[in-house]
Order: C-alpha cells, then structure tokens, then sequence
C-alpha cells in the first residue's frame, strides 16, 4: 500500500464501520393505500386553504396521481409562483388544528341543494357524472366538504406537514376540452416522512439533470420547431445518426432471424383500418378524415393517416395464397404512424405526435406459435441486453372480462392468453399480471423497464391475435390440402424510436455506450502543428468505421477537454509532439479516465473489439 493510501485510510478509520445507507422506498400512490389517503386529504387541505386566501376560487376536481395531486381550480385572480408558499402556509394552520375528516352520505337532490347553496356550478357537472347513489361527501371539520370517493384519513393531525410540499402551478382545460374554460391547477406532493420527501426531490433534481429535452439540445441530437408544430420532432445529423445505429442493430439481428423487409405508405383509405377495427376504436386519437369533398367525408370516404402498421402488412400477406411451407413469414418495417395526442399529454420524445415503430408482423400456424413466440422474446432480450438496459419485468396485459372495448369470441382471447402465459412460464420471467391492459384485438407481453430514478417505461411488445387473421379472412394451404387460418404475432422490441431515445438519454444521462455515440472519438491537438496527424489518425479511425472527429478550433488544451467531456465524447485522444514521435494518443475515456500513452494501432483495435461487442473502451 502506498503511503498516501495509508494516509487516506488513517483520515477515515470509521469509514468500514459504517452501517450502508438504506434505501429510501418511494412507492407509487396506486401502491400504498396509506398514501393514497394522505395524498387524497392534502389535495382537500389544499383546495380549503386555497379557498380560504381567495374566497372567489371554485374548485373542479382535486385527485391524487402517482406521486402526488393537483387541484384545478377557476380563479377570477391568477395564482402566482409567490401565492404557492402563502397557501402552504395556510394549509400548516387547518392541519395543526387537528380537524376531523368524516365521511356522509347524502341524497342525489340534497347534494344538489348543497351545492346550489353555495354557488358552485362545476360541482353540479360532476355531481351529474356520479351514477351511483347516495352520494359521499367528505368534510374537513365543519367548514369544508367537497364531493368525494375516498379515501381519506381520519384526521389532519394524521399528516405531516414537513412531508408536503406544492410544485407548481400549470393550466388546465375544464374536462380536458380546449372549448370550455380555462383552469389553474396546483400540483403538490405529500409523503409519509420528511426522508422520503427529501428523496423524491433529490431524484427529481437528478430527473432534471437527465431530462432528455436539455441533453438532446445540448447533445445536438433533435429540435422542436413552433412553425412544425408540438409533438413532431426535427431531428438534427447527430440524432439521425443515432437513430440510423438503433434501426440498422435491430435489422440486422432481424436478417439472423429470418425476417423479411417491407415499406407501407403513411396514408391509406379509412376502409382498411374500418375493417381492422382501428377506425371504431381509435378515430379520435387519429388524425382527420382527407375526403375531397363535404360528401364524401359525411360518407366517411377518403383518407387517413396510419395510426398502425399490421393493416398494410396483412395485406402484403394476403397478395398471394400461402403455403404452409412460407410459414412463418415474418414482415418487419420501421414505419411511421400518426396519433393525434392532446397537446397538453405531449412531452420530448416520449409522448409525440408522430413516431417510427420497429413493428414486425409474423403470420404463423398453431403449431409454430409457441416457438416462435419464444424467439421473438429471445430477440427482445438481446437487445435489452446490448443496450445495458437490465432493470425490467414482464407484464402480463389480458383484457378486462368485463369491458366491451375488445374484438374477438372468449375462445381466440384464452387460446392467445395461453400462449402468453406458457411462454413466461417456460423462460421462468418475473412477471405480473396487468388485467385490462390489452389491446383491443389480443393480449400483450409487455417489457416494463424500470430506469436509474425507478419510474417505469414500456418498452418491448409481443402480441398474439387470432381476431385480425379473421377479420381479414386471411388463409394459408395447409399440408393436407384445405384451408387454415394463421394467426398473427405483433412485435416491436423498441417499442417506438423516439420514445426510446428519450429513455436510453435519461438512462444513461447523455453518456452512451461507446457502440451507439454518435462521436465515439475526438482527437485533440495541442496546437496547429500537429493537426495533420490527428486529421490522418481520425481518418484511419473512420476507414475501419469508428466515428472519429478532429477538434479544429485551435483553443487550449483545457477548454478541448472540457468541450469534449461536455458533448460526452466516450474516448479523447491528446495529441503533442510525443504523441506524434511515438506514433501514439494520449486516451481519456469517460468510462475508465486517463489511460496514458496507448499506440494508435492499439487504440483502433481495442475501440474495433469494443464497438463489435456492444462494450466500452
């Protein structure tokens, strides 16, 4: 050991004693029935003290979300960021007062007298929304009561106000609908220590760090553009690029496998998704009907654009009658479909307007199902694998026995459902079941990832239909001569491009593995006179298919460094006249720091090797 070493150790005798830290759990409000009613009170607190500063305030609807509430309010005052610390203020005062929360039940037409009472015309419209009877109130003390389900705690003593905190204020439609009036909402959260809300805001100053939004501009990746519109994104070269490495990964594992490319147009007759089911069941998140003219679209005839790919697939299929010997034929595109999602729902590269799916549509007979549903999994796991990404968990996604929102008879669904469950059962994945999460035409094996702050993503799909085959009429010739019906696996392990990206952002917080940077070198000489050999170095680099760039702007060695670590280059390569003597780079990588002087040879093998094995440097 080396005396500094020891010196270190001898700063820090009590370091090895110490107890590791534990984790501090931040459970979701849908998975803590204590929460749910601590959230679900404080969002009363909250809409009292707000109504008690300004008394012209009504309330809307205040419920809890996954890590905390909101009240949306109608104001004639607009809140201020300022009015946030007063209502906190406020709401400390109702909760030291130790009210009791209590439940009644009242009449529908008591309900409505109440509520006439006191001049509050959004709680009739919600009132007309509750089917059920007799209708619930919650009161806070005898001041206060909102219509409400529940749950709640007994009482405000039951809170603790150094685990609250109020967020920030945003605008709000009444219903959701752009045409009715415009609302403030209050987002707050509340815990049930003051640790854990210590936690979630040190994870949330952490989200901020990795917010895709900031690194994707300041990595130079993709742009928004006012005049494009919301939920389109522009991608610049550097994000193309990276999108280009993704697309060309995943294609060439699909040609291992057996699959066969196509391209389908953006738009299509309504009648193809009529026949589908998509019309009925997701015209409102489509965009617009193209008719040519008044009539036409009255008629519902004309054009739309693809909110799915399977349509256009099944018809490749179709073209032709199949054998059983061409099965399975399995079809994979990266194509582009369009959801009209509300502008209010849209966030980044996560939740967009238009987006590029890995989808492959694989048309197989019973017998083939099982195995082929396996590899499609095993193929979905590779790529987990590659990207690093290790933290997820299958999800069962059946439909809802009581739901009208599927297609199909009990029989397909329990076969489909079957082949799902057999096949988590035979890889032994840790899985759990997500009753009504299904699409409309079969159930999913859902790939739920779980990032570095713990929030979970949906990544991977694998869906099996027997519902679309049929209702296409799509046949195969089967060995003995008649006629047989395949069924239909969907497929996309990314899921959607963008929204992909977004995640692997996060995840790695702009530092990409060294096979997917789109600038995986940056030579970086220390004056003019050795740009030649880092320009003939970066050219070998780039020969041999590493993206390799030369610093040109002739700043100081600190400020290239710098510029470098900030662009989160995986591998800088110094280059001085040493470096130029010895034929050698002076490395520093962002995953193992200063490597010294390594040959150039050396570093153009060991990035090769690296590249190759979805490794670092």
């Amino acid at each position: 050991m080396s005396p500094n070493a020891t010196q270190l150790d001898n700063n820090q005798p009590e370091q090895s004693e110490q107890q590791p830290v534990e984790k501090i759990s931040l459970p979701r409000t849908s998975e803590s029935e204590s929460l749910k009613k601590i959230r679900h009170t404080t969002s009363h607190v909250m809409a009292m003290a707000v109504q008690k500063l300004f008394p012209k305030a009504q309330v809307t609807i205040g419920p809890w979300i996954e890590n905390g509430f909101y009240y949306d309010f109608d104001s004639p005052e607009p809140f201020a960021e300022k009015d946030l610390k007063s209502i906190y203020k406020e709401m400390i005062k109702i909760i030291n007062r130790k009210l009791p929360v209590s439940k009644e039940e009242v009449s529908r037409e008591e309900a409505e007298r109440r509520i006439k009472a006191i001049n509050e015309p959004y709680k009739l419209e919600i009132l007309a929304d509750i089917k059920q009877e007799p209708i619930t109130i919650y009161h806070v003390g005898d001041q206060w009561w909102d219509l409400c389900g529940g749950p709640h705690v007994e009482n405000t003593a039951d809170l603790n106000p150094k685990a609250i905190e109020l967020e920030t204020l945003a605008g709000a439609y009444w219903r959701g609908d752009e045409t009715k009036a415009q609302l403030q909402r209050i987002y707050g959260t509340a815990w049930e220590t003051p640790e854990q809300l210590a936690e979630y805001k040190r994870r949330k100053e952490e989200a901020l760090r990795r917010d895709h939004r900031k690194l994707g501009k300041e990595l130079g990746l993709f742009i928004f553009s006012d005049l494009v519109g919301p939920g389109l994104p522009l991608w610049t070269p550097k994000g193309t690029l990276l999108r280009s490495l993704l697309e060309n990964y995943l294609q060439q594992e699909q040609i291992k496998r057996g699959y066969l490319p196509v391209v389908t147009p953006h738009i299509a007759k309504v009648d193809l998704f009529k026949t589908s089911g998509h019309w009925q069941k997701y015209k409102e998140d489509m965009f617009p009907l193209m008719a040519e003219d008044e009539e036409a679209k009255a008629s519902e005839l004309g054009f739309v654009m693809k909110p799915m790919n399977c349509p256009f697939h099944i018809q490749i299929y179709s073209s032709e009658l199949r054998s059983y010997r061409e099965l399975p034929m399995r079809l994979a595109e990266f194509g582009t479909v369009y959801r009209y999602e509300q502008s209010g729902e849209l966030g980044g590269l996560t939740r967009v307007r238009g987006f590029t799916v890995d989808d492959s549509h694989l048309f197989v007979t019973p017998e083939q199902l099982d195995s082929e549903f396996l590899n499609v999994v095993d193929l979905i796991l590779s790529v987990f694998k590659s990207l690093q990404l290790k933290n997820f968990k299958a999800r069962l996604s059946f439909r809802d026995p009581e739901s009208d929102k599927y297609i199909g008879s009990d029989e397909a669904w329990e076969k489909a459902e079957g082949a799902i469950r057999r096949a988590v059962e035979n890889l032994g994945m840790d899985h759990f079941l997500g009753i009504g999460e299904a699409a409309f035409y079969g159930p999913k094996l859902d790939f739920i990832f779980q990032d570095a702050l713990e929030r979970e993503w949906q990544l991977g799909t694998v869906q099996v239909d027997y519902n679309l085959p049929e209702r296409f009429d799509l046949e195969y010739v089967a060995e003995d001569g008649s006629r047989k019906r395949p069924i239909m696996i969907h497929r996309a392990p990314f899921g959607s491009l963008e929204r992909l990206i977004g995640i692997l952002i996060e995840e790695y917080a702009g530092d990409f593995p060294l096979w997917l940077a789109p600038e995986q070198a940056r030579l970086l000489p220390v004056s003019e006179q050795f740009l030649d050999y880092a320009k003939d170095t970066a050219a070998k680099m780039r020969a041999v298919g590493i993206r390799a760039e030369v610093d040109i702007s002739g700043d100081r060695l600190g400020k290239l460094i710098r510029n470098a670590e900030k662009q989160k280059i995986p591998v800088m390569a110094v280059v001085g006249a040493k470096e130029v003597e010895t034929n050698t780079l002076s490395i520093r990588t962002r995953a193992s720091g200063e490597l010294g002087s390594v040959a150039v040879t050396e570093v153009i093998e060991k990035m090769k090797n690296a590249i190759t094995n979805f490794d670092n440097f």
